[in-house]
């Protein structure tokens, strides 16, 4: 008896129980949060998101802990792939622009970017409320919208970071830790706390204050599951507004911290 020819179909479904690679979910995550990213393009890339989730562990998303928990492993694992921009290339993308003019243009590029997230992703739960079944992809829809909306904040206040002359230092590992904490607790990082890296992330207190943090966007961002085209319009405005109000927090603690400096 002759074995079955292996076809292209046999192939993807051999590849999709391949669980995606940080690498993979990282360069997704960095493309994501580009400035200039028109609104195919986005929604082609959180597609790829969701695939690359949906390979990592869908069961997970079924169950709410375990589903914040879950989040907090993607999103310290991405965090090192977000691409801050320094001061120099800021300022070369940007020329003429004051130090708070140049931040009023990056909270708004983040914020017009989240929103557009939002909308994507509303966008296409409206579809799977026409198509019932596919509803089940939900949580996984959820998950890679906030980790795509939490990578674009975690850039911005990097960024920010930088225009206002304080960098976060380090390799990889401690600068991510740095942005995670920052987007935390909404707050600029402290450079007087030396060892903030990604095993200070994953400490009891700073894993249960980010966890919480994923928890309130991973709520909020259930209004993309509004019944057709409200839920877009929602999850775009409220992704704005949040980032904006993220944007301006950490704004304000660097500033008070320069003159305090």
């Amino acid at each position: 008896m002759t074995r079955p020819e292996h076809t292209e179909r046999d192939e993807a479904e051999e590849t999709a129980l391949v669980p995606a690679t940080d690498e993979e979910l990282g360069k997704t995550v960095a493309a994501l949060t580009a400035d200039d990213l028109e609104p195919d393009d986005r929604r082609r890339l959180l597609g790829r998101l969701v695939e690359d989730i949906r390979r990592r562990g869908l069961g997970q998303l079924f169950r709410p802990k375990a589903a914040v928990r879950w989040m907090a492993d993607v999103v310290t694992d991405v965090a090192p792939h977000v691409p801050v921009r320094d001061r120099d290339t800021l300022q070369r993308h940007f020329p003429g622009l004051t130090d708070d003019d140049l931040a009023d243009r990056l909270i708004r590029n983040a914020a017009r970017g989240t929103a557009s997230v939002g909308a994507v992703g509303g966008g296409v739960a409206s579809i799977e409320w026409v198509a019932t079944p596919t509803l089940l992809s939900a949580p996984v829809l959820l998950a890679a919208e906030t980790v795509a909306v939490v990578a674009i904040e975690l850039k911005l206040i990097g960024e920010l970071h930088e225009i206002y002359g304080a960098p976060i230092r380090g390799g990889l590992g401690e600068r991510a830790g740095g942005l995670l904490q920052a987007w935390s607790g909404q707050r600029g990082v402290n450079p007087l706390i030396p060892g903030v890296g990604l095993a200070s992330v994953l400490g009891t207190a700073a894993r249960r204050e980010l966890q919480t943090s994923l928890l309130k966007r991973f709520g909020r961002n259930l209004s993309t599951l509004g019944p057709m085209l409200t839920g877009a319009a929602v999850a775009s405005y409220l992704n704005r507004r949040a980032t904006r109000s993220l944007g301006e927090h950490v704004r304000k603690d660097l500033k008070r911290k320069a003159l305090e400096g």
